[in-house]
């Protein structure tokens, strides 16, 4: 897979690709890794201490990158302090964003970080046990993990003694099949222990009970791979990057009409300055922002001073999920692409709620009829009724999150909704067969 880092501004801080430009040419060799700091945390790790290692990573405010933004120290905490004869530590790097290579894209640059964040937060919560999970068709990802596994357990950085701290740490690699639902923690350990990958309904979190009903810690494969970065350079130094209560920075994978890529940002950066590194919509004019991929929601041009945090995301109608940015130009057609979304949202839903599998089938049958010209009577607020419902009943962030492309068109995207609902037309001339705006010689392409 071929992906490209984008330039970012110099001022910017760089935590989690500051390796990958000077093991470039090299990123599965082990002591080229070394000789660019790998592994420093992991010995600062061992020399703090498990209890240290916790409070340093929570002290830095490091939040979940997986979309949900939890805390990650209070995860270790909560792991660590329930007593158990085993725990586990699961790294999710399946990626399971069909359309973001974010995960991917960072463990063959550097697959060194995650593999070094791993075992510290074994070593930090007591766990003998730690797994990196992977696409199982990335056949090539999980031949390459598996021996750069294997190397750094030859050289003792995982293992029986791990960086001569005497707790032994055993990393597995393991690819699973799955649907988006593998994104949800609780599901992608069901996937794990081979029963069928459904929520489960919390409390118990998988801190108290878990994989194999143990504690487990499960964190994102970018998060993980900046709690090196905590351990070398302290916590103080993290949390004074990014935003009081969203410190750091984050991978972002952008799209659109003048380019493509991924980049690090620091959390709190505006969307206008994050989409400027793809040069925006181009010579046309932006229309929307999708952000936080298929359960995401669509911002307007006017929301480009949004701050990119989670709790700003969120209040904003949409979520960092992950870590996807789609600019959406003038040519686009909003309700169709909601529809899409909500389509696969629902099309992808494990069906053990019955809000979510039935009402999200309603939604995107709304959607549906919306482009296809077949609308009812009160179809809008039958839409608004059911979005709210779904969320408020939801078993899991996925339930909680698939109907934010429809609520966020209801919000800011009203009148283009109204002009398929009630008028039958659609503005960009995307949907047929109702009558198109401007004739058939104005139909353009969704960004």
């Amino acid at each position: 897979m071929t992906t490209t880092f984008l330039a970012t501004p110099p001022a910017w801080p760089v935590i989690l690709l500051g390796r990958t430009k000077a093991i470039a040419a090299e990123p599965w060799d082990l002591d080229a890794a070394v000789r660019a700091g790998a592994f420093e945390g992991l010995k600062a790790a061992v020399r703090t201490g498990a209890t240290g290692t916790i409070a340093e990573v929570g002290a830095s405010g490091l939040r979940g990158r997986g979309g949900a933004g939890h805390p990650t120290g209070d995860k270790w905490r909560a792991a660590a302090s329930n007593p158990a004869d085993q725990r586990y530590v699961i790294a999710n790097g399946y990626g399971a964003d069909p359309a973001t290579q974010i995960d991917s894209a960072l463990l063959a640059a550097d697959p060194w970080s995650v593999i070094e964040g791993l075992v510290i937060a074994a070593f930090a919560v007591g766990a003998s046990e730690a797994y990196l999970i992977v696409r199982g068709d990335d056949t090539e990802l999980v031949s390459r993990l598996e021996a750069a596994v294997a190397d750094a357990e030859e050289a003792g950085f995982s293992g029986d003694d791990v960086a001569g701290s005497g707790h032994r740490v055993d990393v597995i690699v393991r690819g699973l099949q799955g649907s988006y639902m593998l994104g949800e923690e609780t599901v992608l350990i069901r996937a794990l222990e081979g029963r069928r990958a459904a929520p489960d309904q919390r409390p118990p979190y998988p801190t108290e009970r878990g994989l194999w009903d143990r504690p487990t810690v499960v964190n994102n494969v970018v998060t993980l791979a900046a709690v090196p970065w905590i351990l070398t350079h302290g916590a103080q130094a993290f949390a004074a990057i990014g935003t009081r209560d969203a410190p750091g920075t984050a991978l972002v994978q952008l799209r659109g009409p003048g380019g493509a890529g991924i980049a690090e940002v620091p959390l709190g950066a505006s969307l206008a300055d994050i989409t400027s590194l793809v040069g925006g919509a181009g010579a046309h004019t932006l229309k929307a922002l999708v952000v936080g991929g298929p359960t995401g929601g669509f911002l307007p041009a006017t929301a480009l001073d949004t701050p990119y945090t989670f709790a700003a995301i969120r209040d904003a109608g949409a979520h960092v999920g992950s870590g996807s940015i789609v600019i959406a130009d003038e040519r686009a057609c909003i309700v169709d692409l909601a529809r899409l979304l909500t389509r696969f949202s629902a099309d992808q839903a494990c069906g053990k709620s019955i809000p979510c599998r039935i009402g999200l089938r309603r939604l995107s049958e709304i959607a549906d009829r919306a482009t296809e010209g077949t609308t009812r009577s009160g179809d809008a607020q039958l839409a608004d009724d059911l979005a709210h419902d779904i969320a408020a009943s939801a078993l899991c962030d996925h339930e909680r999150t698939a109907t934010l492309a429809l609520s966020s068109v209801l919000r800011y995207f009203r009148s283009e909704l109204d002009d398929h609902l009630l008028r039958s037309t659609c503005p960009a001339g995307v949907c047929t067969p109702i009558a198109v705006a401007g004739g058939a010689a104005s139909r353009g392409a969704s960004a």
